[in-house]
Parts: C-alpha cells; structure tokens; sequence
C-alpha cells in the first residue's frame, strides 16, 4: 500500500510539473560584452560626450543623454524596457541590490560562453579564446540528444570561435558563425542574398561579422526550420569597445534591442512559438568603469568585469519586471534554466541551480 501511495505521488507531482510549464521552445540570447552599467542605467555620463570615443559627441549626447536614468535607459534599450520588463524579468541591477555574476575567474568570452552554456566554470581546462574543442557537453548539446529535441537545435554567432565553443563537430548541431555562408539545406531567397552580401560588406574585424548577418541567418532559420531550441550569440557590442568606440557601442546595442524585438514579435505571431516560447538574455562578461584604462577592458586585472545581467521572458516566467533585493545568481544558472524550462532534466552535477524566480 505505502509502494502504490509512493508511485501515485510521484506522478501526480510530475504532472503537476509538466501541466505548470508552458515553454515548449526555448531562444537563447547573448550580447558579447554589454555592462550592466548602461543596461540599468543607459548612456554613461563619463562616456558620451568624450572626443576620445565619440565621433560626435554633442550628436551622441542629443541622441542618448537624459539627466534621468530611466529615460536614458529606455531611449538605448527600449524593448527591453517597454516589453521585457513589463512582461519579464531582469537581473542585475547592482543598484538594488540584485548581482549576476560569472562564475569563471577568467572574466573573457570563451570562458564565459562556456559557463552559459554548459552551466559551470571550467577555469582549468577553458582560460583562452583559443580554436580549442570545447571538452565539456553543453545544455545545447545534452539537448540535441534527446528524442524531443534531435535536429532541432540551431546556434549562430557572430564570432567564428563558437563551432569550438558548441564543439559543432562532436554534438552535431549545425553552427553558422564568423563568415560562414548558410549552405545547409534548401536556402531561401534572403539567405542567398546574404551569403552574397558577406562577401561585399567588410567587417571591422578579422574573426567577427557584422551582427546584421547572424540576426537575418538566425531569422531565417526561426522562420523557416522552426527550431525549438536556437542560440543567437551577437558580437559588435565588445568589439566595438575594444576598439574605444562609445558611439558604436551604444548604436549596436539599440540595434541589437530592436533585433530582439523582431524575434519577439516573429515568436507571438506565429503558432509554433506563440505562447510556447520563452527567451533568455544575458552577456559573458562585463568591463570596466574608468574610461581611461578598463572600461575598453575585461578580464582578470578588471575585477568587475564579472558582474553581468540575465533577462527573461516566457508564458512561464512571473511579469516581475526589475528584480530587486539582495540576492545572487550566477552566469552558470542558465543552462539548467533553459533545461527546466524545457521540461528537461539537466544530467549535469556541476551546472548551477535553477532560477527559481523565473518559474510561476
């Protein structure tokens, strides 16, 4: 009797589990290197009007400066703060008191991609941004391998080290990064005009292409293979403040918000994702505050170059908005999020727990 009263709980609790969550597609979302600064808080005031980043400083400064932050905020960010945190959530507004932290020690992108993805910090194995294999399986991975979810799983990048960093070769999922054309399948009109159009239109860059190429082939793709789960991994935001180009790094990161949007608004209108779908956003890793010294900078020798932020939106994740208070999550909880999200039991020790605010 106490065996059968046992079996019975379980399946009741596991029903319960599975009629909670909505999420049947999940997009995950990174913008390389934006700081929490200027997400929480928009344009930076030391930052905006300084010759010696910005092309034209009183342009920028019309464009982007408010003595409020709130409205400097939503003028950069404006789908994030008329969408997501209406009917979302955000952490990491440090000014609240809410921290995201990586776990990583090494505060640069491959490490940080590989804890996003693989849901902990391998310092040891994983501390350069190297062409290595990445040794670890990562949720992307662990998810093509399951029934539900095999052939389904697309990732794209603007930088050509992510087929390393999803390790394309060992976990089969397809990888369009760096300069690749898209090759794969019956191509569409719009891909095969993008494929001619990398050719042509230069990138800054040697290993990094324009974000308006891994936008429209990830669209593409969201559009037309109907993935259910699709990692977009957008570059310019770092590169362009490696290079000391405040300006840029404010205009790609509007533009990336509006990128955003169009997923957003391509997810509610059609009726393989609407209601079914959620997406999560976040960054590998910050910078620097000092705009004579770290801010271009990040890494070991700029200690807060690991507080980041996570954003979240879904049919199952609470309309909480800004999430404030003192409290600590970490970059290696996205991987198991994404799994739970997903009804997915993530079978890996090491990852971070579950952000349970993000459940209803």
């Amino acid at each position: 009797m106490r065996i059968l009263l046992f079996i019975f709980t379980v399946s009741v609790t596991f029903t319960s589990f599975s009629q909670k969550l909505k999420t049947e597609n999940v997009i995950l979302i990174t913008l390389d290197g934006l700081r929490w600064q200027e997400v929480f808080g928009g344009a930076d005031s030391l930052l905006v009007d300084d010759s010696g980043y910005v092309e034209d400083p009183d342009d920028l400064t019309r464009q982007y400066w408010n003595t409020d932050p709130v409205v400097r905020r939503e003028t950069l960010m404006p789908f994030f703060w008329n969408t997501l945190v209406k009917e979302g959530q955000l952490y990491g507004n440090r000014n609240l008191g809410n921290k995201v932290n990586c776990s990583n020690t090494m505060k640069f992108s491959y490490p940080g991609y590989n804890e996003i993805l693989s849901g902990f910090a391998d310092d040891e194995r994983i501390n350069s941004n190297s062409k290595t294999p990445n040794p670890n399986v990562t949720v992307l991975e662990y998810l093509n391998k399951q029934k539900a979810f095999k052939g389904k799983v697309y990732a794209f990048g603007s930088w050509d080290v992510f087929p390393y960093i999803v390790n394309e070769e060992r976990s089969g999922i397809p990888v369009n990064a760096g300069f690749e054309k898209e090759e794969r399948g019956d191509l569409t009109q719009k891909e095969m005009i993008l494929n001619d159009l990398q050719d042509e239109i230069r990138s800054p860059w040697g290993g990094v292409r324009l974000d308006v190429f891994t936008h429209h082939y990830a669209l593409e793709c969201l559009m037309n293979k109907k993935p259910k789960v699709l990692y977009i991994a957008y570059g310019e935001t770092d590169d362009y403040a490696h290079g000391g180009k405040y300006d840029q790094y404010l205009w790609s990161a509007t533009q990336t918000d509006d990128y955003i949007r169009e997923i957003w608004e391509y997810v509610q209108s059609d009726e393989n994702y609407k209601n079914k779908t959620s997406i999560i956003i976040t960054t590998d890793h910050g910078r620097g505050t000092n705009p004579k010294d770290t801010w271009r900078s990040h890494g070991g020798s700029v200690p807060i170059s690991d507080q980041i932020w996570i954003g979240i939106i879904g049919p199952d994740t609470p309309a909480t908005g800004m999430m404030t208070g003192d409290k600590q999550y970490y970059q290696n909880q996205v991987a198991r999020t994404v799994a739970h999200l997903l009804g997915v039991k993530y079978d890996q020790p090491k990852a971070g727990a579950v952000i349970k605010e993000a459940m209803k």
